[in-house]
């Protein structure tokens, strides 16, 4: 393998790096680039989609909406950032990427999964007020707390990933160029430094318990009161009503949590690490997807906005003749 370095003070580094992607995998070339395509192209539909009609009708104007909306929004980023670069490696080889670039994408991504975290969080608190405190729930979540909650989200999720980047970036990759992967990964990238990565490993030990755990916490926590809530509700109907209110967002919780925890809880092993790239490739093109198809087949108030959608679409579409 031709290595690319550069003068980094006294020492060298690396100008690009190789992406691997699936080369473990040559026959499954073309069969995944056409998957991750297509769930790419419906991922990216489905969430403009729900961005558009959470806009579009002046019923979505709620908290749950509010949020659903920067979920997509976020989903669209992160698709944006990843996919593009993973379809051009099993079409055309396309692997190379440079250091600027790649630093660029691990940044990126880490914020993307972290702002997803805390939105999440967001809608759990949203979820526990509906339902815990409904008679106030007007009050507590209004749009100024709405807006603020997503606002923390998205500058944590921007600020918080930096440090982390920015000390990384000046590490030196004099060992090798290529990354087992098809992203930038943190870690993946990390294992390539021949630079003292004692400084680091800690502040990532931190930033992941920031980023994860705490956000699972309060998540957790929301969702306690909720189920110890629901089960005070005497009717099975009440009980029904009260769950499927919280139904699609605790299904989310548990596909975004559970996804990440398979990647990341794993024995570190070369079958591990093949295994670690898929699943991290199905967090990342199937999550987006299954998030406004998880919210529309649950949410009765987004399918009726979404038939009239389509019945406006159709009626502007079809010609009139006189």
């Amino acid at each position: 393998m031709v290595h690319n370095f550069r003068e980094m003070g006294n020492h060298t580094g690396m100008t690009e790096f190789l992406l691997l992607g699936f080369s473990e995998f040559p026959e499954l070339q073309l069969p995944l680039f056409t998957l991750f395509l297509l769930i790419y192209l419906m991922a990216m539909l489905g969430n403009l989609l729900v961005i558009c009609i959470v806009c579009a009708d002046r019923h979505l104007y709620n908290p749950m909406y509010f949020f659903l909306a920067n979920l997509s929004i976020l989903d669209i980023s992160s698709l944006t950032v990843t996919v593009p670069k993973l379809l051009a490696i099993l079409l055309t080889q396309s692997n190379i990427i440079s250091f600027t670039e790649c630093f660029i994408q691990m940044y990126c991504f880490s914020v993307c999964v972290e702002i997803e975290f805390l939105l999440l969080t967001a809608m759990a608190y949203d979820r526990y007020a509906a339902i815990c405190n409904p008679l106030r729930y007007t009050i507590i979540m209004n749009k100024r707390v709405c807006a603020l909650l997503a606002g923390i989200s998205w500058v944590t999720g921007l600020i918080d990933t930096l440090p982390l980047t920015i000390i990384t970036s000046q590490f030196s990759f004099c060992n090798s160029n290529v990354i087992n992967h098809f992203l930038c990964e943190f870690t993946a990238v990390l294992k390539l430094s021949c630079s003292d990565t004692s400084v680091i490993e800690p502040m990532n030990y931190t930033e992941s318990i920031f980023s994860g755990f705490t956000p699972f916490l309060l998540t957790l926590t929301s969702y306690v009161f909720i189920i110890s809530t629901i089960l005070k509700i005497r009717s099975r109907e009440g009980k029904r009503k009260a769950f499927s209110t919280c139904s699609s967002h605790l299904t989310v919780i548990i596909l975004a949590y559970g996804t990440i925890l398979g990647v990341y809880m794993q024995p570190s092993s070369e079958d591990s690490k093949k295994s670690n790239k898929l699943h991290i490739a199905l967090y990342i093109v199937t999550l987006p997807l299954l998030n406004p198809l998880i919210y529309s087949l649950r949410s009765k108030e987004l399918k009726v906005a979404l038939k009239k959608a389509l019945c406006r679409i159709l009626v502007f579409s079809v010609p009139k003749y006189i």
